[in-house]
């Protein structure tokens, strides 16, 4: 596994250098802009997007996931985006406890990172640091989102290929789903798929994407706890690479987008503008339009 990085040792087994990166670039330190810049590409790893409502078992299939995707020398890299407090923001959920097992695997590296208000569960950060860890010379890169809905669309501007993750409990949902979040999906997993009416709930979702898109859209049923049909997602991962060649540019316009937007709302500390309308707020006649109006002005 190698690297053009120069934070990162060339075998990057060493995976302290690989966390130094992507903190360097997190947080905008002396060098981040240097660091993206300096990038190459040399193995062109497949981003997997793994998406889908609270609940659905998202974690427990990384989980899955990273032991069929772990054979021979591959190395595999997961950046879990956690919800961020609205207090702190830091990240709220945490829940890495599912993955445990990989911790200290020497061909795992985990990080979790919070979306910082991103609403779509994905910022301009996710995207820069998933790049550092391709450049790193990666096999796989697994992006777990927090599943938030709708807003989860924005996976598609990032990940090489996309599974959306559901339960049979879903079923009576589904027809509420909206076309956005259908179309972004290159394959439907059913998790916990051991449980009541799966069976039901996959022919009701093939008829539901039969009637939305033109393509074939594979489902999958998994029970992820026990590691129950995820050899069949692995094969199809082990395939999927080519699926969105045709779509490259909307991807790449995609990540433009989200960077250069973040980059001219960089002068916004979120933080200072709590307390200043906290401030604000408490005077007597408080209008936030007008607030707002000055404070863009500033």
């Amino acid at each position: 596994m190698e690297s053009s990085l120069p934070y990162i040792k060339p075998d990057a087994a060493d995976f302290r250098s690989v966390a130094r990166a992507l903190t360097i670039v997190e947080n905008d330190l002396a060098g981040s802009g240097e660091l993206l810049k300096s990038l190459t590409f040399k193995n062109n790893a497949p981003i997997i997007g793994i998406t889908g409502p609270p609940g659905a078992g998202k974690s427990t299939l990384v989980n899955s996931l990273i032991n069929s995707l772990l054979t021979g020398e591959n190395k595999i890299a997961v950046l879990a985006v956690d919800p961020t407090s609205p207090f702190n923001f830091g990240s709220l959920l945490g829940d890495r406890i599912r993955m445990a097992a990989h911790f200290n695997h020497p061909g795992v590296f985990i990080r979790s990172l919070a979306t910082r208000g991103s609403l779509g569960g994905l910022s301009a950060k996710t995207i820069e640091m998933t790049d550092v860890l391709r450049a790193a010379g990666f096999n796989y890169i697994l992006v777990e989102t927090v599943g938030v809905g709708q807003s989860e669309v924005e996976i598609a501007g990032l990940a090489d290929i996309t599974l959306l993750v559901l339960v049979p409990e879903s079923g009576d949902e589904i027809q509420n789903i909206k076309s956005g979040l259908m179309e972004i999906a290159d394959a439907f997993i059913i998790n916990k798929a051991d449980r009541a009416d799966a069976d039901l709930f996959a022919n009701n979702l093939k008829k539901i994407i039969h009637q939305n898109r033109a393509e074939q859209i594979p489902v999958f049923k998994t029970i992820a706890s026990t590691g129950g049909g995820v050899s069949e997602v692995t094969s199809f991962i082990f395939k999927a690479p080519h699926l969105k060649n045709k779509r490259k540019a909307y991807l790449l316009a995609e990540k433009a987008f989200k960077i250069i937007q973040f980059n001219r709302m960089a002068d916004i500390d979120k933080k200072r503008l709590q307390e200043d309308i906290a401030k604000a707020s408490a005077k007597p006649g408080f209008n936030f339009y007008r607030f707002l109006e000055g404070y863009q002005k500033n």
